[in-house]
């Protein structure tokens, strides 16, 4: 699988944004970080206009045709947006730092809501939701500068109108 961009443009996106690379960063472990990057992304597919280029089989949720930016404008067929890729090397950078940080493993019946150890007792806030949609949305973190960057691309949400 491959993620979006290339080692080349992640490092100097990296770079460039001021990140620097732990220590002995190989280029397998760069590769294997925007994979990862690259899933978070393709994470919003259903926020994005238009269809996968080459339809179910394709590996990533962009290139994609019939695509449109927030305000209207066409993207080319296929067209990869820079932006995209960028939101992924962020995403990336950050999975490569603390891996599996963006895809957090939630398990609704192992909420903790209080601890006693010895005289000292602590009781965590708990929602009162028990949707497994729910707890995802709220052990998912995010990222604002992967969401600056994507909400261009993302479908505009308008108002239902009922009639009867």
């Amino acid at each position: 699988m491959a993620g979006y961009g290339d080692n080349a443009g992640f490092t100097a996106y990296a770079e460039a944004a001021g990140y620097v690379f732990p220590d002995g960063t190989t280029e397998p472990q760069k590769t294997a970080a925007r994979q990862r990057g690259s899933l978070v992304i393709d994470r919003y597919e259903r926020f994005f206009s238009g269809t996968r280029t080459g339809g179910y089989s394709q590996e990533r949720a962009w290139g994609r045709t019939g695509a449109t930016t927030y305000y209207g404008e066409a993207i080319p067929a296929g067209e990869i947006p820079v932006a995209i890729i960028n939101a992924s090397y962020e995403a990336a950078f950050l999975e490569l730092t603390n891996p599996g940080s963006l895809s957090p493993v939630v398990t609704g019946n192992a909420a903790v809501k209080s601890e006693k150890v010895g005289q000292i007792q602590i009781e965590y806030a708990a929602s009162s939701s028990t949707s497994i949609a729910d707890m995802i949305a709220m052990a998912t973190p995010v990222v604002t500068t992967i969401e600056g960057l994507l909400w261009p691309f993302l479908m505009p949400v308008l108002p239902a109108i009922l009639v009867v």
